[in-house]
């Protein structure tokens, strides 16, 4: 098969819908075929029937936001894997391949021409007889790129294992999590010449890290380049206490015996067998009981003191008792006397 010369669509030809990254079917184009007019001494095969047997391919290039893209390469491969046409798309994004043999082809863009377009995949296209199939091909806006960054809000040290979201509106497009240098990269769609706008949010801080909680925004343009970054404060931490412990008690225990506890040194007589109470306790059982609030004795025994108080008391109540008597008395004497 021999390789087709590329020529341009007039401006008037008939342009499919515009499909977004693929190829569209659209009704069939008519172009002008440049072929000398045959002369009577050439073949007798009318030219009808000659150009039946051949086909073309018309290409229309744009953007997303309509506007037509010139200078974009394509190339068309036969079923052999071998170029059958080239060309690049003119002022009005057109490029048309002539004189095809009919059968399905691949069409390969090569480049796009913009610095702010991409390139679509490749793609089959079915040539037929008499006809020159129509193509209206969309580059898309090429990506921005995105670096995250995680940092320490006092040292700027990039932190490992911070996580965010990405997205646009309400959809979360991109998800990147921040490896052991601290960074994350990835590819953000762009949907304007002018730009997009997306946010970023935080969803999980680095080890030993509170979380930064509001989201932040950003802006990206076709094919540039832009940072974004996350800065996390350390975790709040209890401080230390400002004076040491000690081992040492509080009270210093007392070993004085309590009225309901006996001292360590003191002896608790064991019952006997018999059941008969030891000799010290039959003693101590004919005396009269302390009181249950007295005190410890401080210093020596009161007990003489007592008895010879008492002792006093005895003798002043027996003088009473005399000088009552003897009164008594007089007024009895007094009273015979009178009586005599």
């Amino acid at each position: 098969m021999r390789i087709r010369s590329a020529r341009t669509l007039p401006v008037a030809a008939a342009v499919a819908a515009t499909v977004t990254g693929s190829f569209a079917w659209a009704p069939t184009a008519s172009a002008q075929s440049t072929d000398p007019t045959p002369s009577s001494s050439t073949s007798s095969t009318p030219r009808n029937a000659a150009e039946a047997e051949t086909g073309g391919v018309a290409i229309l290039k744009k953007d997303p936001g309509g506007d037509v893209l010139a200078g974009a390469s394509f190339t068309l491969f036969d079923t052999a894997g071998k170029q059958a046409a080239s060309g690049k798309t003119d002022a009005q994004g057109q490029l048309a391949f002539k004189d095809l043999t009919p059968g399905v082809y691949r069409l390969k863009e090569i480049s796009s021409g913009s610095t702010l377009h991409d390139t679509v995949d490749d793609q089959d296209v079915i040539v037929t007889p008499g006809t020159d199939t129509p193509l209206t091909i969309v580059d898309p806006f090429k990506a921005a790129s995105v670096l995250l960054k995680a940092n320490d809000d006092k040292t700027g040290k990039l932190l490992a294992g911070s996580t965010v979201n990405i997205g646009s509106g309400d959809k979360t497009i991109l998800t990147l999590t921040t490896g052991s240098d601290g960074t994350a990269s990835g590819k953000l769609p762009i949907n304007s010449l002018t730009g997009s706008d997306f946010w970023v949010k935080q969803v999980k801080a680095p080890a030993g890290y509170d979380i930064y909680k509001p989201s932040k925004e950003f802006k990206a343009k076709p094919g540039d380049p832009v940072t974004v970054t996350v800065t996390n404060a350390k975790t709040a931490t209890t401080p230390p206490p400002t004076h040491k412990p000690t081992d040492k008690p509080t009270e210093k225990p007392s070993d004085k015996p309590s009225p309901d506890k006996p001292g360590k040194d003191e002896d608790v007589p064991a019952p006997s067998a018999s059941g008969t109470p030891p000799s010290d306790e039959t003693a101590s059982s004919t005396a009269a009981p302390a009181p249950a609030g007295s005190l410890a004795h401080t210093g020596a025994d009161a007990t003489p003191w007592l008895i010879g108080g008492a002792g006093v008391l005895i003798a002043a109540g027996g003088g009473a008792l005399v000088v009552t008597r003897r009164r008594r008395t007089d007024d009895s004497t007094n009273d015979g006397s009178a009586e005599s």
